[in-house]
């Protein structure tokens, strides 16, 4: 096996065992007294003490990443992402373990990270390129192609210590993208920029993964990763709770994210002992979640997906009550079958008397696009309601979306005195999963009952 064969067949990142430890110091006279234990230890020949607590930003954490794969990494916040992203890039050492990377990577670890405030953006561009392997003839051969895609115009001449921090990301991006990395690693620096640009950088880091190159990112946005990575990796307090399927991690993250403070070592403990590793994506249904009590229908109820875990809005004389998810004949579920017919019910109670008003629901995906939802009269036609009296909401819809997770609205609206304004408001009330199913044609996150035909012509 040749040199370049054997490089081929190894995996682009391997990571072995590592670990992050940082000293915590009580107070600043212990991070002296730390100093100079060792010094006296040694003369007293004595065993020196310790002046400080440990924190683990990450622990033993292993896993490879193939070569032209895209992974995302999630986790809450302080779960050791960045860490493990500087680790990975060489600009953090790890307290254990160690990381094998084969390929030239190229990072956007931070925002304006590696930038002299002082040079333009010119002079920052040849400083950064240069830093990431480029030679003088290559970076004048690509240097307009850079400044094109950051698009900043006359900016480029000026201090970058001028720029807003949207600029910052396009001139970085720009360079990262086009000094031709083996390896991109990314620390959710593209949250900066605009749809526009966003769209622009997505497109670029699709191209360069289809031309071989690997992936890896740090992202809050779960329906990103969902839709652009092979599979995902969830860290939690420096552990490697789950790597693999990414839809299946996101589900076990979420479920982490929205667990009850009383339910949330459960939770936690659930995840671990499933292995550090989830299943590859297959047919049939994915795992049901701990705790899930289903028969074997085509739908059921989790009672630990979060239910009443989204934001209420003081409410202008009514309240939201029991919204919850039901099949036609009136049994409550949260995980639904895709095609299925449902009903999302909810009931208000008036305190006054008030004109116009109008109930409505809205289904979002976990990244809070609306994706669609309905009111229960037009505009002006709302009905008028009395203090004292209950109302009984009732919307059935035909679940047409993909397999996912998936939130909730609730709300309605009355004519006041500034016009329509909203009388109460629950948003991501509930929360819902579909289930995938493996006879699905529709791509995207709606189904439109698309009929497919193909005729073969001789």
């Amino acid at each position: 096996m040749s040199s370049e064969t054997a490089r081929d067949a190894e995996p682009a990142i391997r990571i072995d065992g590592v670990g992050k430890c940082y000293p915590v110091y009580a107070r600043p006279l212990d991070r002296l007294r730390q100093f100079f234990a060792p010094t006296l230890a040694r003369t007293l020949r004595r065993e020196a003490k310790r002046h400080f607590s440990e924190y683990w930003a990450l622990r033993d954490v292993s896993c490879e990443i193939a070569r032209g794969e895209q992974v995302g990494i999630v986790g809450r916040n302080g779960a050791g992402k960045s860490t493990l992203l500087q680790i990975i890039c060489g600009t953090l050492a790890s307290s254990t373990g160690s990381v094998r990377v084969n390929g030239r990577i190229a990072a956007l670890l931070e925002l304006g990270a590696g930038f002299n405030p002082e040079f333009t953006g010119r002079e920052n561009v040849i400083l950064n390129a240069g830093i990431l392997g480029l030679n003088a003839a290559q970076i004048d051969a690509r240097m307009d192609a850079m400044l094109a895609f950051a698009d900043i115009g006359d900016f480029i001449e000026q201090p970058v210590k001028t720029y807003s921090s949207g600029m910052y990301m396009r001139l970085a991006f720009a360079v990262a993208i086009n000094v031709s990395p083996d390896i991109l690693i990314v620390d959710e620096a593209l949250s900066v920029g605009d749809e526009a640009f966003q769209r622009k950088c997505f497109a670029r880091i699709r191209a360069i993964r289809d031309d071989g190159g690997t992936i890896v990112f740090v992202s809050h946005s779960a329906a990103t990763v969902a839709e652009s990575c092979d599979r995902a990796l969830l860290l939690d307090r420096g552990q490697l709770l789950a790597l693999g399927d990414t839809r299946k991690v996101l589900s076990r993250y979420q479920k982490l994210l929205y667990a009850p403070a009383e339910k949330a070592e459960d939770v936690r403990a659930w995840i671990i002992a499933q292995s550090p590793h989830v299943d590859v994506p297959g047919v049939g249904r994915t795992d049901a979640p701990i705790g899930a009590a289903h028969d074997g229908a085509n739908e059921w109820f989790d009672p630990n997906l979060p239910h009443g875990a989204g934001v209420s809005y003081p409410g202008a004389g009514a309240r939201i009550e029991h919204p919850r998810v039901e099949t036609p004949d009136g049994r409550r579920v949260n995980v639904l079958r895709a095609g299925g017919q449902y009903v999302y019910r909810y009931e208000v109670v008036f305190e006054r008397t008030l004109p116009g008003v109008r109930f409505g629901m809205m289904i979002k995906t976990v990244a809070g696009v609306e994706l669609g939802g309905a009111a229960s009269a037009p505009y002006g036609e709302g009905e008028l309601m009395t203090g004292q009296t209950r109302a009984s909401v009732r919307f059935a819809f035909r679940c047409l979306l993909a397999p996912g997770t998936y939130f909730l609205n609730a709300g309605l609206v009355g004519l006041l005195e500034d016009g329509e304004q909203f009388i109460a408001r629950e948003v991501d009330v509930l929360m819902i999963r579909v289930q995938p199913d493996p006879q699905r044609l529709a791509t995207g996150l709606v189904d439109f009952e698309v009929s497919p035909q193909v005729q073969v012509h001789d």
